[in-house]
């Protein structure tokens, strides 16, 4: 195979993954934004029965935490992969990318939210299964809209996330070489989404809301020690990823895009 055809290939498959992980990262991210409205057990999904956990003195907290919080870890999984094979670059992109369309979510759904009702969706969904007077224009709303500070608070604590969690994924990858993948994608998580769960929180609902630093604190420590469990957990995950990936890009092309995604170890 000439040399400009081996140069086609390695565009044509380098191209293919980046749009397929940064299909499964925007999806991913984006419906974790629209679904984290609803709050959740987590000791009541697993059976168990309430931590009851007392912080400060003043904070009885339990493992309640957003539906989105399901599936970030899709995310973070995907950030690693992303930043492995790209760099700093790879996940910059995305990461503003994703930004500037969940941005684009909200507007929508501030637009839409606003729109009058027609009065017979109104009439039709007047009662719920049980019968009791239903107003679906209100649940809607209640539902999809957000209230600002938590947008701007989930925005600013994502691109910032992102930007930490490829940080020092770069930084240990060049300690490590690419040896030890579990290492430098735990680590990385570990130190991004700690600041992520408290940042959102601080601005949410500290900056404009009415949280003292007490409750923040208290519930950020929640957060993190679900996020903290998960990564763990979804360390083998990352290895198979890996192993599909360099099956589908073969040795040469796989070495030759790690090697380039580690030479920026910058922060910005």
């Amino acid at each position: 195979m000439s040399t400009e055809n081996i140069d086609k290939v390695y565009q044509s498959k380098k191209t293919n993954l980046f749009i397929i992980l940064g299909g499964i990262f925007l999806t991913n991210a984006i419906l974790a934004e629209i679904i984290g409205v609803k709050i959740f057990s987590g000791e009541a999904t697993l059976g168990l029965a309430p931590a009851n956990w007392t912080f400060f003195g003043d904070y009885v907290l339990d493992f309640n935490l957003t539906a989105g919080a399901v599936i970030w870890p899709v995310v973070f999984l995907t950030t690693d992969i992303i930043n492995e094979y790209y760099g700093k670059k790879g996940v910059r992109k995305i990461s503003f990318i994703t930004a500037g369309l969940i941005a684009y979510v909200f507007i929508v759904i501030t637009l839409v939210t606003g729109l009058p009702p027609a009065s017979f969706w109104l009439e039709v969904n007047a009662n719920d299964p049980s019968g009791n007077p239903f107003n679906i224009d209100y649940a809607f709303n209640t539902i999809f809209r957000q209230g600002l500070g938590i947008i701007i608070g989930s925005l600013v604590a994502f691109l910032l996330g992102q930007l930490l969690d490829v940080f020092v994924f770069q930084k240990l990858r060049k300690i490590t070489g690419a040896k030890m993948i579990w290492l430098r994608a735990t680590g990385s998580t570990l130190v991004s989404q700690f600041i992520d769960s408290f940042v959102v929180l601080g601005i949410a609902f500290y900056v404009f809301g009415n949280w003292s630093v007490e409750q923040v604190i208290a519930v950020g420590i929640i957060n993190y020690i679900y996020k903290f469990s998960v990564a763990i957990l979804l360390t083998p995950l990352l290895y198979v990823g890996h192993g599909l990936i360099d099956r589908y890009l073969g040795k040469s092309i796989a070495e030759k895009m790690t090697a380039e995604a580690s030479r920026d170890t910058s922060f910005i």
